[in-house]
């Protein structure tokens, strides 16, 4: 039997950079309709080697392989507002079981602040310690709740995490609905829209829990 949980974030007219505005309506031209304006880096998203010119891989030319895999979901909650994540808070049990290809979801319970400015503002953050460590171990996908996995008001430090990352892992932003996990490993899905030499995308994001 499995469990299939939902850890995108819902696409409303309050989050900074998107918008949804009506475009037809039934009773006026048969059918409903809206148009859709999003910045490539809002609600729950996926960023590309090109975002910060790591390399001029963009999204549509990203394997569609690096969006499926086994990941590890770490409970990182007590580190709280700008705190850091390192290796050392992955449990040494999955540590025993981590094999190189398989992804992380850090759960820090922090998409329960979305739309307030703490969501972007205070946000925990991918040490530099834990994205050499990721990139060393070749972990596929890193998923965290925070629209960023750095401070995004600190050039030097947002540039160089998402720097080092990008050399080789996937980075997922913005994911919410962790807690309704069961499992601390599931299967992960994210599926960026195909945007032709986009820097990033909005991404339906889904967990299966397989019992």
């Amino acid at each position: 039997m499995n469990t299939i949980v939902d850890l995108t974030l819902n696409f409303t007219n309050d989050f900074t950079g998107f918008s949804k505005e009506t475009s037809k309506i039934i009773e006026k031209d048969g059918w409903n309709a809206s148009t859709l304006t999003f910045y490539s880096h809002c609600g729950t998203h996926m960023d590309a080697p090109i975002h910060f010119n790591v390399s001029q891989q963009t999204i549509d030319k990203i394997p569609v392989s690096d969006f499926v895999g086994k990941a590890w979901v770490i409970d990182v909650r007590n580190v709280g507002s700008q705190g850091l994540i390192y290796s050392n808070h992955i449990p040494e049990n999955v540590l025993e079981k981590f094999s190189k290809g398989d992804s992380l979801i850090f759960w820090t319970d922090w998409s329960q602040f979305v739309n307030t400015p703490k969501y972007r503002d205070e946000l925990p953050r991918i040490s530099e310690e834990l994205a050499l460590w990721c990139l060393e171990n070749k972990v596929k996908m890193i998923g965290v709740e925070p629209p960023s996995v750095a401070d995004v008001n600190n050039l030097k430090e947002v540039t160089k995490i998402h720097q080092i990352l990008l050399k080789g892992v996937v980075i997922i932003e913005g994911l919410t609905n962790i807690n309704a996990l069961q499992s601390n490993c599931v299967e992960l899905i994210a599926l960026p829209l195909k945007i032709s030499n986009g820097d990033g995308a909005p991404a339906r994001v889904i967990a299966i829990e397989k019992y």
